[in-house]
């Protein structure tokens, strides 16, 4: 680890706050400037096994601790991120290099996932019959199972692990999170937050470290459970790992969204709604549409707009009034945005907006402009792999047979959307696109708390998702008691 810098990102351990011993770890980057913010250490195989003991601890009482009253840190929770909401929103900002603004509405999708669990009184609810034989009752009753584990990514370091954790602990279970080692400080502070809050010892720890502790997590015993959200070549190893160490398991992975374009579409409408799905948060969201098909003759005029919108978005620090595009996370992401834009122009397409030549690229953050890649066709790499950065590619297509075929064929199907004025055409999409998360005329299909979040395909690993029912249903099991008096 450096030695640079003497700040170290804290574990939170059964109620208190502790440092790591490991002499493993990496530094915390500003993705806009450089400037190292922290270190994160890599927590070793028996830290994590000593906080995996702490939580298995801590079970049994929370278990037995009523709903109601489970909620109640909850509650407390939310109100104090309220309070401090501009501040958590300023050190995502600082740490993943979204703007502000973009930062401020992460933290409202993290609040609300905290509103939907409190709820979990009737959430959690069971089912029960009278006579289902001559005086013979039978019900069912969810109950939790122990401890489970959050492996985060970086993009969206506030929302992702909240996605799982209120309601782990609202159905009864203990709960540890792991950040990604990039951006690791927003959870750093969601955990002052949480010691303020009052949740019993043991119920909520957080553990840092890269992929020995990831594989300490996943092959632990005690653990019940792992939810992951990364890439699809990482979430399916660890679906298959978790699987054979016995643990249910949901794994979003990663995405290529179509954004379908119909003839019949309000041009400027869905013109702003490509780029700002595109280019929000850099491209560096499951979420973003990275790929437009455009149908009939609303090609030329649709390009024209999306080539000005993108041009016209303002780049440099999320932290400057302003602004509209920050970073993206890493010189390595940067590498692998500028790889794929020289990739797209060997396989035949043409670069009309290039990030490259953007006035930012040479700073010393990593900045890569909007980039718009035309003439693509379906069997190139830009148009099925995932690139995860501030770059959209653009296709055409005569009919909407032909778009829905391009979709389908596709290996990913974490989100689409459509833009029309046509209820028949909308009807079709939702039909026949094999794809977890649909928009009609929205360009971020982002389900509100109270929904899972959903995927298929390359997209997903699991049978449960995060948020809404999907996550009662997946940190409880159901007890079926038949009885007769």
């Amino acid at each position: 680890m450096a030695t640079s810098v003497s700040r170290q990102v804290r574990c939170y351990v059964d109620g208190q706050w502790v440092e790591s011993p490991s002499s493993q770890g990496q530094e915390v980057e500003n993705p806009a400037t450089g400037e190292v913010l922290a270190e994160v250490p890599f927590c070793s195989r028996e830290e994590v096994d000593d906080i995996v003991g702490r939580a298995k601890a801590a079970f049994p009482k929370w278990r037995r601790t009523s709903p109601v009253e489970r909620i109640q840190p909850l509650f407390k929770l939310k109100a104090l991120m309220e309070d401090r909401v501009e501040d958590l929103a300023k050190t995502l900002t600082l740490e993943n290099g979204k703007t502000f603004n973009e930062s401020m509405g992460e933290m409202r999708r993290t609040i609300e996932n905290l509103e939907v669990a409190s709820g979990i009184p009737t959430l959690m609810q069971g089912s029960n019959l009278e006579d289902v034989s001559a005086g013979i009752d039978e019900s069912a009753i969810r109950q939790p199972l122990g401890v489970f584990a959050c492996i985060a990514p970086f993009n969206f370091p506030a929302m992702v692990p909240w996605w799982f954790a209120p309601y782990a602990m609202a159905t009864g279970n203990t709960y540890l999170i792991k950040p990604s080692e990039q951006t690791p400080l927003t959870q750093e502070l969601i955990f002052e937050l949480i010691h303020e809050a009052g949740f019993p010892p043991g119920v909520i720890n957080l553990v840092h470290g890269s992929k020995e502790t990831v594989d300490a997590l996943i092959e632990h015993p005690d653990i019940e459970g792992i939810s992951f959200v990364g890439s699809t070549p990482i979430a399916q190893a660890i679906y298959q790992k978790a699987a054979v160490h016995g643990k249910r398991v949901q794994c979003q992975g990663g995405a290529k969204n179509f954004l379908v374009i119909m003839p019949d579409a309000d041009l400027d409408f869905s013109v702003d709604a490509a780029s700002s799905s595109a280019f929000g948060c850099a491209g560096q969201r499951c979420l973003a549409g990275s790929a437009t098909i455009t149908v009939g003759d609303i090609h030329e005029p649709f390009l024209k707009g999306l080539r000005e919108t993108a041009q016209a978005i303002k780049v440099g620090n999320g932290l400057d009034e302003g602004n509209t595009m920050g970073p993206v996370i890493s010189k390595g992401s940067k590498s692998r945005v500028l790889e794929y834009l020289e990739l797209g122009t060997k396989e035949g397409a043409e670069v009309a907006l290039d990030g490259r030549q953007h006035e930012s690229a040479d700073s010393a953050g990593n900045f890569v402009g909007p980039s718009v890649i035309e003439n693509v066709n379906p069997d190139m790499s830009v148009a099925n792999e995932e690139i995860f950065g501030p770059v959209i590619s653009t296709l055409h297509a005569e009919t909407l047979d032909e778009a829905l075929d391009i979709i389908e064929r596709n290996p990913y199907g974490n989100a689409a959307s459509i833009f029309t004025q046509s209820g028949k055409a909308a009807r079709e999409f939702k039909y026949r696109v094999p794809c977890g998360n649909l928009g009609i005329n929205v360009g971020v299909a982002a389900p509100m708390a109270f929904f899972p979040f959903a995927g298929m395909k390359d997209s997903f690993f699991g049978d449960l998702h995060g948020q809404g029912q999907d996550a009662i249903r997946f940190f409880t099991d159901y007890k079926v008691v038949i009885e007769r008096w």
